[in-house]
């Protein structure tokens, strides 16, 4: 098969699993079809699937990481004011590292609105399906939503990086609080503490809560370049700590921070 077969493929199986969309047709544009496949693969469940389609599912989406390039964490630059923090402004999805963080939300088990923006449908887009069953896995035995500022590892799957480090940050509504800002530094302190307990040695960080949680950019960032080098000299055991962004706004304010 080749992409386009493989979409189609992929389109039809999940079509088919529902009764209301089974008699759906499959769009022509391959722009069209990205998004439809996105969509369902957003809005479904965590139940199990067929080996077949896993198969071709990680085909495809090993192909399209492959076809938008992957940055080796190991080739970007340091930062001037310490050499185990990088600075970089790109997609998370296509970063190889160890481990990327996941901005989660307490359900812990993706975002389910149809291609939303948040960084958490776009990695669980990019991962395949079997992110929602792991996340599922681990939120079932645990049997409870999951608190802000604690995190949970999951494999990456189709992801170039290693392992998804999943934490859910404090939801902003009105005034920053104290207690916001201690529930921040838990989500970075956590996903240290999990990573270098898991052998790691590379970890990249989005922009915790600043997005769909609304948590003030310029704090957070101090927050998150805080708690991060107090862990890192108190620690050795993680040689490398990126905080990826992806807006100008915040590339700036980390500029800032990280000289």
């Amino acid at each position: 098969m080749d992409q386009g077969e493989r979409r189609k493929f992929l389109i039809r199986e999940l079509l088919q699993e529902n009764m209301q969309y089974q008699d759906m047709e499959i769009p022509a544009g391959e722009g069209e079809q990205k998004r439809l496949l996105r969509s369902l693969m957003n809005i479904r469940a965590p139940r199990p699937i067929g080996k077949g389609f896993l198969k071709v599912q990680d085909e495809y989406l090993s192909e399209e990481v492959r076809e938008k390039g992957i940055t080796d964490s190991d080739a970007l630059p340091v930062s001037p004011v310490n050499n185990r923090l990088i600075l970089w402004c790109g997609d998370i999805t296509t970063l190889k590292a160890d481990a990327i963080v996941n901005a989660a939300n307490s359900a812990l088990r993706g975002c389910f609105v149809p291609c939303h923006s948040c960084v958490d449908n776009i990695i669980h887009s990019v991962s395949g399906i079997q992110l929602r069953l792991a996340c599922d896995k681990l939120m079932t035995e645990q049997g409870y939503d999951e608190p802000a500022g604690r995190a949970k590892i999951t494999p990456a799957f189709n992801l170039p990086c290693r392992y998804v480090l999943h934490t859910v940050g404090p939801i902003v509504y009105g005034q920053l609080t104290e207690q916001h800002c201690r529930q921040l530094a838990d989500c970075y302190r956590s996903c240290m503490e999990l990573a270098a307990g898991s052998g790691l040695k590379s970890i990249a960080f989005c922009c915790i809560s600043t997005g769909e949680f609304h948590f003030p950019q310029k704090k957070a960032a101090e927050i998150a370049v805080q708690t991060v080098t107090d862990f890192l000299e108190a620690d050795e055991r993680i040689e490398k700590v990126i905080f990826n962004v992806f807006k100008q706004e915040d590339y700036d304010i980390y500029k800032r921070l990280l000289g």
